[in-house]
Formats: structure tokens, sequence, C-alpha cells
């Protein structure tokens, strides 16, 4: 059958946005190149039309002048088209790879509620409850336990406005006992007398050992 009636031309492939802006930014670049030789032309043909007289010769060279800036406003024109495609296609790039990246979010989204999914069914909420309850019987019996090693037994039992006032009374000892004024009096005290009264205070020496008045220590009268 193919040789028959031939086989078919394989079909290319469709070309990539990226290729197509390089190509159109190149051929701008190239054509602002030809606007600016135009520009120098310009520069140069009004240098020369400053020093020529009126006549024949400087309106040739004017029209020339005209001529150059006529293909460079096409130059001109040309290249802002073409820089527009340029911004267009980059734009509907960025379109398309916002695309692609939402494509990958959906499915990474979509993959993990999946996962979620399989992991609750793993979970029975009827066990959760049941292990809730379990969990304050067991707090409430412990409770139970600490209450009853807590409890004591053969206490009288006792008015409470008894005790208060059995406190309040304890407390004023307490204030008494730390009651140091008493004790002023014997400090204040005059110290008792170490002589007769009415007898001179006896000589002593550097030991504090009374003298005579010959230096020599005295003895005690009995």
């Amino acid at each position: 059958m193919n040789r028959l009636f031939g086989r078919g031309k394989p079909k290319e492939p469709a070309p990539e946005l990226t290729d197509c802006i390089s190509n159109v930014d190149k051929r701008a670049e190239e054509i602002e190149k030809k606007a600016a030789q135009c520009d120098a032309e310009l520069r140069k043909i009004r240098e020369q039309m400053k020093k020529m007289r009126e006549g024949p010769a400087k309106n040739a060279l004017k029209q020339k002048a005209l001529r150059i800036l006529q293909r460079k406003k096409a130059y001109d024109n040309q290249c802002d088209g073409m820089r527009a495609q340029s911004f267009n296609m980059e734009q509907a790039t960025m379109a398309l790879q916002t695309a692609k990246d939402t494509q990958v979010v959906v499915s990474a989204m979509k993959a993990g509620v999946s996962q979620m999914k399989k992991e609750y069914k793993k979970v029975n909420i009827d066990n959760i409850e049941d292990l809730q309850d379990e969990m304050a019987d067991i707090l409430e019996l412990s409770e139970e336990v600490q209450g009853a090693l807590g409890r004591t037994y053969n206490m009288p039992d006792v008015d409470e406005d008894e005790l208060e006032a059995e406190l309040d009374a304890l407390g004023d000892e307490i204030a008494l006992d730390d009651d140091s004024s008493y004790l002023d009096d014997a400090v204040r005290a005059p110290n008792a007398p170490d002589k007769e009264p009415g007898r001179p205070e006896p000589i002593r020496n550097t030991d504090g050992v009374p003298v005579d008045e010959f230096g020599l220590p005295q003895v005690p009268a009995t």
C-alpha cells in the first residue's frame, strides 16, 4: 500500500514560543541597527547642509535626507510591531507556564486528598469514643482511690469556731514570747558596786590589781 499511494509526510512539531520570541527579538535588533544607520546619515547630511548655500545641490541633498528619514520611520514602525509581538508571546508563555503549574498543584492536592482518605479509613470513631470513656472511668477511679487513701480515722469532731478561737489565742502567746521589751530594764539597770560606799577608789596597776601607795598588791580584808 505504501508503494502504491506513498507515505505521508511526518508532521512537523509545533514551534516553541520561546524560539519564536528569540527570532523576533533578533529581527527587531537588526532593524534597530538599520534605523541607527539612518540617524547617522541624517546627522551627516545636516552638517553638510549647514555649510552649503541655497541652490540645486542643497535641494538634492535635502531630498535625500527626506528619503532617509522616511525609511527610518518605516524601520521604527516595523521594530515597534515586532517588540509588541515579542511581548504578546512572552505573556502567552507566562500564562502557559502558570497553567502547567496549576495542573501540578491540582494533581498534588488530589493525591494528598486520596492519601488522607486512605488513612482516615483506618480510624474508627467508635473506638476513639470508647477509649475516651475508658479514660474518664480510670480518672474517676483514681480520684476515688486517692480519696480513700487520704481518709483519717478516730478524729474528734471539733467546732470550727472553737478552732479559730484557739488559733487566735495561740497567735497571742507567740507574740508575747517574741516580746523582749522586759530585757530593756535589765540592760538599763546600774552595775553592782565593787567597793564600800564612802571609800575612795583603789589604785590599780596595769593588770587591774589594786595596789597600795608603794605599788604593792593590796591584801584583801577578811
